[in-house]
């Protein structure tokens, strides 16, 4: 019988249908991501993977296999999940998925105290577009995922963690920061710089220029926030950042300015996630409460400093 590693190989493939993304998002190299596949082959008597130069493609039965595989990692999964369970602690390795946006602003504030409270449980953190995380935890991928919401998945359980605050952020030499009060009208015609498509915070900024008459720069898109950051330093234009982000890195930068917009609430909403056939059900509300609860003093921090 094949191994659930190499089906957790072929999965990532089919994913990716590219052998050195497929090794990234495995955690290992893509020599022996490839040496199992191949392996795989040979076990079952048939090929599962065209190989080519631009990539990887899925063969009709490579796609049957990969389909029955995910449900085979999904049930494992389950197996685990069920056995820890049994256990009234937290334990064990914990795999969770998150966006780049969130993750690493909002896991230094969490962490300390999850391992003060569960110090049996090991975090092992992903980071991936807010558009695929979803089929990644039905997959079995993802024990838990912390993504933005609404959420589309009648098998799964979402919990609303948080609503984020989107600050208007703008160089320190920017007309902008000259203002005491920033009104909608003051964005009229402004340029507005984000994320590229599959982050959900370019789908919010983009709705935002629509409301303000303000012009998205789909020609200047950026690959992370802290790549926006140093775009809109350049005056490339002006941007919307998400509060957690600007506790951790921006309040105390001298070269930007944090600002609200008057009469206008702008933020998106963080929630947390699980299938619903998950064993572990109880215990990631308890952990749900922890996140929420964190992150409520976090942004609470960021708004009194403003």
């Amino acid at each position: 019988m094949p191994s659930l590693r190499q089906l957790e190989y072929l999965v990532a493939l089919a994913d990716t249908r590219h052998f050195r993304r497929a090794a990234e998002r495995t955690n290992t190299t893509q020599p022996t991501l490839s040496e199992q596949i191949k392996a795989l082959e040979d076990r079952l008597g048939v090929q599962l993977v065209e190989r080519s130069r631009s990539g990887a493609l899925m063969t009709p039965i490579g796609s049957q296999v990969a389909q029955i595989a995910r449900r085979m990692l999904k049930d494992s999964n389950e197996i685990r999940s069920i056995a820890i369970s049994g256990d009234a602690t937290l334990r064990g390795v914990l795999k969770v998925g998150m966006p780049s946006t969130i993750g690493p602003y909002l896991l230094p504030a969490v962490v300390p105290t999850l391992h003060k409270l569960y110090p049996d449980l090991k975090l092992y953190v992903r980071e991936e577009l807010p558009e695929t995380l979803p089929r990644s935890l039905e997959d079995g991928a993802y024990e838990l995922i912390i993504t933005p919401l609404p959420l589309r998945g009648d098998d799964l359980v979402t919990h609303e963690l948080f609503r984020e605050p989107l600050f208007l952020t703008v160089a320190a030499d920017h007309p902008l920061a000259r203002k005491s009060v920033v009104e909608r009208k003051d964005l009229n015609g402004q340029e507005i710089l984000t994320l590229g498509p599959g982050h959900q915070l370019h789908d919010v900024v983009h709705a935002l220029c629509v409301e303000f008459g303000a012009r998205l720069r789909l020609d200047y898109e950026g690959t992370s926030l802290d790549m926006v950051r140093e775009m809109v330093l350049t005056g490339l234009g002006i941007t919307f950042m998400p509060g957690l982000y600007v506790r951790r890195e921006l309040l105390q930068d001298p070269d930007l300015k944090v600002m609200q917009i008057h009469g206008r609430s702008i933020y998106r909403v963080i929630g947390l996630a699980w299938r619903k056939s998950s064993a572990r059900g109880a215990s990631f509300e308890a952990i749900a409460g922890h996140f929420r609860d964190i992150a409520r003093m976090e942004l609470e921090a960021v708004t009194k400093m403003l």
